[in-house]
């Protein structure tokens, strides 16, 4: 693994840590709106760039499916190992960058680019350049940029009335659950990783609590918040239970919550975003310093098909329920 330096790939650690051993996520470097002057909302322009096993770029997927612009924006996907040259273009390469791995797609943006080639990549195909790869922006983009576009009509997943109350949750989520896991499963010291798996289980209570009296986490309403923490939530049992060591509970183990995860799932087109075997092989296969042999379990068994018991709560959508 590594990261760019001014135009060149260079081996180095990209998972950086404080002084205390815990880890810090890089921001993002493009942040550039579908919307903008140079950047129209055009059917064909752009193409995404995403990882089976990546929660934020999985919330890029769901919303593309979601909208359904699966016929407006292209995508390509890269293999699940992550490895010297960093992320892989699936099929040998992508014909739409001419990319075999995602760090070339960085330096056609900026041949001097300094930093992480992550996923997501939302490129532009006119301008030859990156878009945006911040997938919070991206989902955004998503659910209301192309409406005119749009094959599909789902509910505003970012409601201008539950705006405040979505960024709280999803300032929550992000720091203790999406990327708590991270903090936990790559902490270098007992101390960091006892504190991040505490705050990860604290948050999970506080969602299990929430979703006792709420279908969403903002109440009827499903929105952005719901997505965002599915992300991580389907992933849980099969990867941060044991690659990551968040072992206190599994999500199965929490009634409301593995619920919740199951009538999202069943939401149309949500199923067809999730690969949990690339996920698994991403992970248990990539992270050397956690799993050295590179050991990817055959269990959990997962049934994210059987029926949830969320229709006693209120809800002011239709399309959740169990595959309905």
């Amino acid at each position: 693994m590594g990261i760019m330096v001014q135009g060149k790939w260079t081996q180095q650690d990209f998972a950086k840590r404080n002084e205390k051993g815990s880890y810090i996520r890089p921001t993002t470097a493009f942040r550039n709106f579908i919307g903008d002057e140079d950047f129209p909302a055009v059917a064909g322009r752009y193409h995404l760039v995403v990882a089976h096993a990546c929660p934020w770029a999985h919330r890029t997927l769901i919303f593309r499916a979601l909208k359904g612009l699966e016929e407006v924006i292209s995508v390509a996907y890269v293999e699940p190992l992550m490895l010297e040259n960093g992320w892989v273009l699936m099929d040998g390469g992508d014909p739409v960058t001419g990319a075999k791995y995602t760090y070339q797609i960085y330096a056609q943006a900026v041949p001097d680019y300094s930093g992480r080639c992550s996923v997501p990549v939302l490129w532009d195909k006119e301008a030859r350049t990156i878009v945006n790869n911040e997938s919070s922006d991206i989902i955004r983009m998503f659910n209301s940029a192309f409406d005119a576009l749009a094959t599909k009509s789902p509910p505003d997943m970012y409601p201008e009335d539950l705006r405040a109350e979505i960024d709280a949750v999803n300032e929550l989520v992000y720091e203790n659950i999406n990327n708590g896991v991270y903090r936990t499963g790559f902490a270098t010291t007992q101390a960091a990783y006892e504190a991040s798996f505490n705050n990860v289980f604290d948050a999970l209570d506080r969602m299990e609590a929430r979703l006792d009296s709420r279908r969403y986490l903002t109440g009827p309403r499903i929105t952005e918040a719901d997505w965002r923490l599915f992300a991580t939530l389907v992933r849980f049992d099969a990867v941060y239970v044991g690659h990551f060591k968040c072992n206190r509970q599994r999500i199965a183990d929490f009634p409301n919550l593995s619920n919740y995860l199951r009538e999202l799932y069943q939401w149309p087109g949500i199923a067809g975003t999730v690969d949990i075997p690339r996920t698994k092989e991403h992970y248990y296969g990539s992270h050397d310093a956690v799993n050295p042999f590179g050991i990817v379990p055959v269990g959990p068994e997962l049934d994210f098909d059987s029926p949830h018991d969320r229709e006693h709560l209120p809800s002011t959508v239709q399309g959740g329920g169990n595959g309905v």
